[in-house]
């Protein structure tokens, strides 16, 4: 598989991740903890099927302890924090600041091994991220009482751009490891939701098939192939792609009609437009 390929194959997570909202939304009144485990699971069986289907139990032979530990850590910590920061925190914000994982990712790659950066990434990265600003923060500010949740909020940064950059480290593990990454992520989940949350399941049809649709997409494939374009593909050229994610999902809450469009959206689509440009321009000189 070439690098360019394994890069497009990567940024399908981020088009399927752009459905996160819109299915969250339709999942209410199911709580944070137990959505996760619901869609968790979802993505554990699907992957448990392919990987029969494909043949590929003999590929997770010698695959030591560490890496599954690392994998469901990566998953279940970002999931875990997101909830919390979101309880402690208004959500817009706590999003804002949940969303600095693509520039970090941009910014420590830089640490790996036959990866540079350049000044094209630095600018990208950070018109991507003005962009984001725009649309996940709303002009809002930031309340200071909820400087815990921020805190959660960071957390789920540096976890989830940290797993990522990291797993190019683990190269040799296979995709198929994640279908285990999920299926623990589902239990530790469940486990959480137990102890913190009232059980509330889907109330009708469109709940039932939101949280299906979550997990077959944005909870599930999604992390396939985004494994696949971390490990052999543009790491960089993903981060900054990365910004494109809250773009794309408010056009589809604009679409579903939940939201309405605006001159915010048309400036960040400017905005993300270019810094993704200028970041690949800064890879394809590479």
């Amino acid at each position: 598989m070439t690098r360019a390929k394994a890069t497009g194959i990567g940024f399908g997570a981020v088009l399927l991740w752009a459905l996160l909202a819109l299915f969250t939304v339709g999942s209410a009144p199911v709580p944070p903890l137990l959505l996760n485990a619901m869609s968790f699971a979802v993505a554990g069986v699907i992957g448990v099927i392919w990987t029969h289907a494909t043949g590929g139990w003999g590929k997770l032979r010698g695959v030591g302890w560490r890496v599954y530990v690392f994998g469901t850590l990566g998953l279940f910590g970002y999931h875990a924090l997101y909830f919390s920061a979101l309880r402690l925190a208004p959500p817009a914000e706590a999003g804002l600041i949940a969303y600095l994982w693509p520039l970090l990712i941009v910014l420590m790659s830089g640490l790996l091994p036959g990866e540079r950066l350049r000044a094209g990434h630095f600018i990208g990265a950070l018109m991507g991220f003005a962009g984001a600003a725009l649309i996940i923060g709303g002009g809002l500010g930031f309340a200071t009482g909820a400087l815990p949740g921020y805190l959660l909020a960071l957390g789920c940064a540096l976890t989830w751009s940290g797993y990522s950059v990291l797993s190019r480290r683990l190269g040799h593990a296979p995709t198929e490891t994640v279908a285990i990454f999920c299926l623990a992520t589902a239990i530790l989940s469940a486990g959480l939701h137990l102890a913190l949350e009232r059980t509330v399941w889907p109330v009708d049809a469109l709940g039932w098939m939101s949280v299906l649709g979550l997990g077959l997409g944005p909870v599930g494939l999604a992390f396939y192939v985004w494994d696949i374009g971390v490990k052999r593909g543009d790491i960089q050229l993903l981060g900054v792609a990365s910004y494109a994610a809250p773009l794309f999902s408010t056009l589809i809450l604009v679409l579903a009609g939940v939201a309405t469009p605006s001159w915010t959206l048309a400036i960040s689509a400017a905005l993300i437009t270019g810094g993704a440009a200028l970041a690949a321009r800064a890879s394809l000189k590479g």
